[in-house]
């Protein structure tokens, strides 16, 4: 999640890397507030009251089109680079930092099912489990990391499994859609359930659903350790270490990445287009569909990334993008504050706004919990080392009170 470094370590922070993180972490917050924290298919008729105009159209689908499944993609990058530079600490003072970085995902593992007692879509644990089988591939050649990398992102994963359930679910055998009994009746313990009823129901059958999506056929897992795998690629390249030099390196991938953009796009609406009305995702067509989604979000993500590091160098731009660097050094308190005051908005134990919010002002409320998040990152930093779940989950890897206030 990030790389809570002391100040009197070896390695000096890279902050474009705070920065990036910041970045992404903004995304997700628009992702999440549009979805009202609810982390699964909505009944029909919640998703017409939260769109009653078109501008509440317009707000859903840039966020869509432009965060849903890249910036979660940009954050799991970032975790594969932040492993890199934990073993890489780790092995230039003399110690293999395996065993320990193991330790610190359990621990992980650990936050994350508390914070998905709140919040059904934590991706904490999911970080935490994929970790482990991170761990084996630092010592293993970069072009078998790129290569397993590559067959991740065409769909090897969600390819192996449609040929061995046919459609049917890994974990759960419920309809996904939003006509399914159970999404009626999760959104209904969500609007006016106690936080109780959340927690039990989140505690099992949310992570039941969590791992259908994660590793059945909508493969967001498998595609997550593929931005695992190229996190630790930039990390081996020093990429982030030597940005300012790699001009041509960023060309080839914001050429390579609108040339990816357009052909999945193209190819995507082709295949789905073919499908008719009534699209089920039961066919070896609907999973080569999806994998084309796939390719457009991994060409986005790209993109994305590009763009931010030429922004960097340049000084205007780079004296906006800095003030992500907070946000990005306290992300994993960031990242589950913003899940608690999501759901005390919009779920029943809470204000209970659940879908009675328009999309417009929905927009407009990530954007200020973006800012007021900002704001306290950066007032906090003056005053402490590490945020409180920073300084937690460090303290707990080591076995030691790390030092906290300034």
């Amino acid at each position: 999640m990030t790389t809570a470094t002391a100040q009197t370590n070896s390695y000096k922070r890279i902050e474009i890397i705070d920065a990036l993180r910041g970045f992404s972490l903004a995304g997700i917050v628009f992702c999440h507030m549009l979805e009202n924290f609810v982390a699964s298919p909505m009944p029909t008729e919640a998703m017409e009251a939260m769109n009653p105009g078109l501008i509440d159209q317009i707000a859903d689908g840039l966020v869509s089109f432009f965060f849903r499944g890249k910036f979660f993609a940009l954050f799991s990058f970032l975790f594969g680079l932040s492993f890199f530079i934990q073993m890489d600490n780790g092995s230039k003072r003399g110690h293999y930092f395996g065993g320990r970085f193991l330790w610190r995902l359990l621990i992980l593992l650990a936050i994350g099912f508390v914070h998905s007692m709140f919040y059904r879509g934590d991706i904490l644990t999911i970080y935490a489990l994929l970790g482990i089988l991170l761990i084996p591939f630092y010592k293993v050649n970069t072009k078998w990391v790129l290569c397993i990398a590559a067959l991740l992102f065409l769909g090897l994963g969600r390819f192996i499994v449609f040929f061995l359930t046919q459609g049917d679910g890994l974990f759960v055998t419920q309809h996904m859609g939003p006509d399914a009994p159970w999404v009626a009746s999760y959104f209904d313990v969500l609007k006016n359930g106690s936080i109780g009823a959340v927690f039990a129901s989140n505690a099992l059958e949310g992570n039941l659903h969590k791992a259908e999506f994660q590793f059945g056929v909508f493969s967001r897992g498998y595609l997550t350790f593929g931005f695992f795998l190229l996190g630790l690629f930039a990390g081996r390249m020093a990429f982030f270490k030597q940005y300012l030099t790699e001009k041509k390196f960023l060309k080839k991938v914001w050429v390579g990445s609108l040339i990816l953009l357009f052909s999945s796009i193209v190819s995507m609406i082709a295949v789905f287009s073919s499908m008719g009305e009534g699209m089920e995702f039961n066919s070896w067509r609907s999973m080569l569909g999806l994998t084309f989604y796939d390719l457009m979000n991994l060409a986005l993500t790209l993109l994305v990334i590009a763009i931010f590091v030429i922004l960097y160098t340049k000084v205007k731009p780079q004296r906006f993008l800095e003030k992500f660097v907070p946000y990005g050094k306290l992300a994993l308190t960031n990242y589950v504050f913003q899940s608690l005051v999501g759901t005390f908005i919009f779920f029943g134990w809470g204000l209970g706004y659940l879908s009675s919010i328009p999309n417009r002002y929905v927009f407009l409320m990530a954007i200020a919990i973006i800012a007021g998040q900002m704001w306290l990152s950066k007032l906090w930093l003056k005053h402490f080392y590490y945020g409180p779940l920073e300084w937690l989950w460090r303290s707990l890897t080591y076995f030691k009170m790390m030092p906290f206030k300034k």
